[in-house]
């Protein structure tokens, strides 16, 4: 296994539930990581548990906000990560003719088009210096069509797609990708949803993974030989 020690990382959505515990155990394998979450108050806590991280608060769905903060990070860090984990998302349930327009936009930017933002603004200096990780945080739902998920999973169909098309341009270059879709997961994304079809149950806790097991596979994905990419990596409760 390769070890991640001096590394450095970004990871979005990095205050809370899964990108939370990300960030930690990054941070426990001596990696130098840079948090970026909406919220600053929580951000900040979060950073304060995890030696010598960064916290930056930024809308992950604002290009000039985001070029802000990537500038910023590529300044304290001397060039770009060395692994970039896209884990900010959002998630909420509604019929196609009941899903705004304003609904079905916010999805999107926020799983689709903030991770391509971060994507492109680090991709350049991984592939100068021959080196580099990007890891997607997808969903069960990037390759299975739930009942209420028209925005959901036009994002995450689309994430996945765009993690397919950067594995094909990036082989040969030593910048690796890895796309990890987790089943339903223990996290307080699930507080506000109601289901569409009164026949569809919300998943039962003791059913769901905990982010602790998504953050052992990105850990996993991470420290495997130069020479092994692992492409994806799908999760479901046994």
């Amino acid at each position: 296994m390769t070890s991640l020690k001096d590394c450095t990382a970004v990871v979005t959505g990095a205050s809370r539930g899964i990108g939370a515990r990300i960030a930690t155990a990054l941070g426990e394998q001596g990696v130098r990581v840079v948090l970026i979450a909406r919220t600053e108050d929580r951000l900040k806590q979060q950073a304060s548990r995890i030696p010598g991280s960064i916290a930056i608060a930024t809308d992950v769905t604002d290009p000039e906000k985001v070029e802000r903060a990537t500038t910023r990070i590529v300044s304290e860090l001397g060039g770009s990560p060395d692994i970039l984990v896209n884990n900010a998302g959002i998630f909420s349930v509604a019929a196609a003719e009941e899903t705004g327009v304003e609904q079905f936009t916010e999805l999107l930017n926020t799983n689709l088009v903030a991770p391509f933002l971060f994507v492109r603004a680090f991709l350049k200096g991984m592939k100068k210096r021959g080196r580099g990780h990007i890891v997607t945080i997808g969903s069960i739902a990037d390759r299975t069509i739930f009942s209420g998920n028209v925005a959901y999973s036009a994002a995450k169909f689309g994430l996945r797609a765009v993690h397919e098309v950067l594995r094909a341009e990036l082989r040969g270059t030593g910048v690796r990708t890895s796309l990890i879709s987790p089943a339903s997961t223990d996290t307080d994304i699930w507080n506000d949803v109601t289901l569409t079809d009164p026949g569809d149950k919300s998943p039962s806790k003791r059913l769901m993974l905990q982010p602790d097991d998504v953050a052992r596979a990105v850990i996993y994905a991470l420290t495997q030989p130069a020479n092994v990419n692992i492409d994806e990596l799908r999760l479901s409760h046994s």
